[in-house]
């Protein structure tokens, strides 16, 4: 299906995708900031064996409206909120992986009865302090930064031999980041300075599984691990990735998710 968009009650233009066919069950799937819907590419063919699969960008982000100042979760979860009601659709599963994580995590607390299965990828519930966040955003804003930027996220992305070697998979992620407005980059990481769910976390009852990456040094292991052990009945499993486990270690993250969403 080719792109559609919604206007959220805010006036917001966001874009959304649907693949797969009518009759499978909804994954909604949230990605990483400064990427688009497209981060989800190379996993689309295997998951949509089993699901319809809902892609979104972020405000901000790929093919979306970018509204100025601030964003918050509060707002980033009511697009998502808004985007199921335009839809007709009543429950999902949602898979977030970074910031698609966090929405994961505001979902699951305030709007529970829209989430069946929950999985919150390479993710935590609090990266503070705020101090850092408003350092990065004045800087991000600063016009010609955001090449710099680009080259930042991929090290943090990223193995360093797939870096080195410049591969056509770190190519295209730096694209996606060049992309990105920065005021969408700003905007999230507002968001980011704003949140801390480290005790809101304990309210999710949805059943929950949490991949963390074992170099991950954006969202250490021991922030998956912590929200493993406030959310209920949490199933933890650690895959030695950096950030983007879903691109570095794809087999496995697809097996474990598919394996966690019961496909028989």
């Amino acid at each position: 299906m080719t792109t559609q968009f919604f206007t959220t009650l805010d006036g917001v233009q966001i874009a959304y995708r649907m693949d797969g066919s009518d009759d499978k069950p909804v994954l909604m799937l949230a990605n990483s900031i400064a990427t688009s819907m497209n981060m989800w590419d190379d996993q689309m063919n295997e998951l949509t064996k089993y699901f319809r699969v809902l892609r979104y960008d972020y405000r901000g982000h790929g093919d979306s409206d970018t509204p100025d100042g601030p964003y918050s979760f509060d707002r980033l979860g009511r697009d998502v909120m808004e985007l199921l009601h335009t839809l007709h659709i009543g429950r999902v599963h949602f898979l977030g992986l970074s910031l698609g994580g966090v929405v994961g995590q505001w979902l699951a607390i305030y709007a529970p009865e829209l989430i069946d299965r929950l999985i919150l990828s390479n993710t935590s519930s609090y990266l503070g302090p705020a101090e850092q966040w408003q350092g990065l955003i004045n800087a991000v804003l600063e016009p010609g930064n955001l090449p710099a930027f680009a080259d930042t996220f991929i090290n943090n992305w990223f193995p360093k031999h797939m870096v080195d070697s410049s591969s056509d998979i770190t190519k295209v992620f730096h694209e996606m980041v060049l992309a990105t407005r920065p005021q969408g980059i700003a905007g999230s990481w507002a968001a980011i300075r704003d949140m801390d769910m480290r005790r809101t976390a304990s309210l999710i009852s949805n059943p929950t599984l949490v991949i963390s990456g074992q170099y991950d040094t954006v969202t250490l292991p021991s922030h998956g691990e912590l929200i493993a052990k406030t959310v209920s009945g949490a199933k933890l499993v650690l895959l030695p990735s950096v950030h983007l486990s879903n691109i570095e270690y794809q087999d496995d993250f697809l097996r474990i998710v598919l394996e966690f969403l019961q496909v028989k």
